[in-house]
């Protein structure tokens, strides 16, 4: 029996077209950056690790098994999980928007960012992935592009879920280091 393998093309496409996907800066690697600069990028990665790559294994798996053929189904389950996604980011938005700036508030934060709040920002991260739309549109339109119907899915998916997974950690740092340099700069300009 042989390996299943993808052609050198169809890989080439994938990871670069997966690498666009990953940098594109929607709801998760916002957070990412904004964990960064809050918190620095060694906290955020862990977080984002925890929290992201696990919601993304879970649609992806969820996929693989026909969650898309489900959504393409039936026009309403797909527009209650859009609105519902949507609904979970503009109340994260909200959130962020309106949440009280207390100076010694955040400095307490920061200090103990190491010691418990991973958790907290692996939750948060969690539910941001699992919950945004553009990541179900993904997980549902763009990896069907790159599976061969007349081979088992399962283990198509996973062959492409790895690498894009790998690409969505570098991401995170991506996001988190760049949070991170922000604060920095920003920082040493108003020390002027």
């Amino acid at each position: 029996r042989r390996a299943m393998t993808l052609p050198i093309e169809i890989w080439a496409v994938f990871l670069i077209s997966a690498y666009g996907v990953s940098i594109y800066p929607g709801p998760n690697n916002i957070l990412a950056l904004s964990n960064g600069s809050r918190f620095g990028v060694r906290t955020s990665c862990v977080a984002g690790c925890l929290g992201r790559l696990p919601a993304f294994a879970i649609q992806l798996g969820l996929t693989a098994i026909g969650r898309g053929a489900l959504l393409a189904a039936s026009e309403t389950a797909f527009t209650v999980l859009k609105y519902l996604g949507a609904a979970y980011l503009v109340y994260l938005g909200l959130r962020m928007i309106f949440a009280a700036v207390d100076v010694d508030a955040e400095a307490a934060a920061i200090d103990t960012a190491a010691d418990g709040r991973i958790g907290v920002l692996a939750r948060r991260e969690f539910f941001t992935a699992i919950s945004n739309p553009k990541s179900i549109l993904l997980f549902t339109a763009f990896f069907p592009q790159f599976v061969d119907p007349t081979q088992p899915a399962i283990p198509q998916f996973a062959m492409l879920g790895a690498p894009f997974l790998v690409l969505e950690a570098t991401a995170i740092w991506a996001y988190a280091a760049g949070g991170e340099r922000l604060l920095s700069t920003l920082d040493s300009v108003l020390d002027l």
